[in-house]
């Protein structure tokens, strides 16, 4: 055991000063959370991050529809608010994301939109990858914002920030 923690000790002492900055409130400096696949655009990565940590800290809050935040959100009020505190500025609604974002082409990336067909008013729901198999979701009334497994079934993938 203690050969395997020496070990781990030993990678991670390279990340040792961005782990801190993390813990001491240094989102700019996250790293975009990487799996195989083509990466994003020159400049996309720290915005993708900083829309992933925004979206993930709204978790537990309820969904309410039309919000968009800070104290309830719908699904695209969600995503939108996400990358507006990115800086990046996306459609509001799910079906505007659809059709205006650049379409994904390979792997999702940490930050990329997965738009499902729904039975809700829009007919559209929107839910932000945040790591390898999992989302981030506001999904309907009484299920607060919720990280979660990525469902099959999705209409289309869109990367919010590419070739901005």
């Amino acid at each position: 055991m203690l050969v395997v923690v020496t070990f781990l000790a030993t990678l991670a002492a390279p990340h040792a000063r961005r782990v801190h900055g993390l813990i001491a409130g240094g989102l700019p400096d996250l790293p975009a959370i990487g799996f195989p696949g083509p990466a994003p655009g020159a400049g996309d990565g720290p915005r993708a991050a900083r829309a992933v940590a925004f979206a993930l800290g709204q978790r537990g809050k309820p969904y309410r529809w039309g919000a968009e935040g800070p104290q309830a959100f719908d699904c695209s009020g969600l995503t939108w608010a996400a990358w507006q505190a990115a800086g990046v500025t996306i459609p509001r609604t799910a079906a505007g994301q659809l059709a205006d974002l650049p379409r994904v082409r390979g792997r999702h990336q940490p930050g990329d939109l997965l738009i499902y067909p729904s039975r809700g008013p829009s007919r559209r729901h929107v839910a932000m990858v945040v790591g390898r198999g999992r989302m981030v979701e506001a999904l309907g009334r009484g299920i607060p914002v919720r990280s979660t497994s990525v469902r099959r079934g999705w209409l289309g993938a869109v990367r919010p920030g590419a070739g901005q």
